[in-house]
């Protein structure tokens, strides 16, 4: 069966609706130079899931750690992916979109930056996404307190590539 979604790589034009998923979606929000700045730097780890043209969920990520230009190998050991942010739009969820993206996104990381680990940080009350992490592999690393603005505390979550 044919997927109803698709994934490809975050085009400029599709910034409006990615920051309305993440204004929607998410008490975290971004200024535009924010998204634009991760894209630039990042394209291969922007991505986002349409259907019928809308889009309707999207992840970004940074690179952290390693040396630039030296690929594979000892020197990139300590380099990892950090997923900064990720979101769906509510009558899209349990579909299948997020699982889809951070897969997507994790092969990514390791095939164009030659990232080892991969990290994020995830509301201790976001049980539906802290599920979602540990069936992708993720593990919590630690919790820290406070880590979110309106006091929430965050779990440090982390995977090996």
């Amino acid at each position: 069966m044919e997927s109803p979604f698709n994934l490809r790589k975050f085009r400029p034009r599709d910034l409006d609706q990615v920051v309305r998923i993440n204004q929607i979606c998410l008490p975290e929000n971004y200024s535009n130079v924010f998204f634009m700045e991760l894209h630039e730097r990042f394209p291969e780890t922007f991505i986002v899931a349409e259907m019928d043209g809308r889009v309707i969920g999207y992840i970004m990520c940074r690179i952290e750690g390693g040396f630039p230009g030296l690929g594979f190998g000892p020197f990139n050991a300590g380099k990892k992916g950090h997923i900064i942010s990720i979101a769906v739009l509510p009558e899209y969820r349990h579909k299948g979109i997020g699982r889809a993206l951070v897969s997507e996104v994790l092969h990514s990381m390791l095939a164009h930056h030659g990232a080892r680990s991969c990290y994020l940080e995830v509301r201790v009350s976001n049980k539906s996404a802290v599920d979602l992490y540990k069936k992708l592999g993720f593990e919590i690393e630690r919790m820290v307190r406070g880590y979110y603005s309106d006091g929430e505390n965050a779990y440090i979550m982390s995977k090996k590539l």
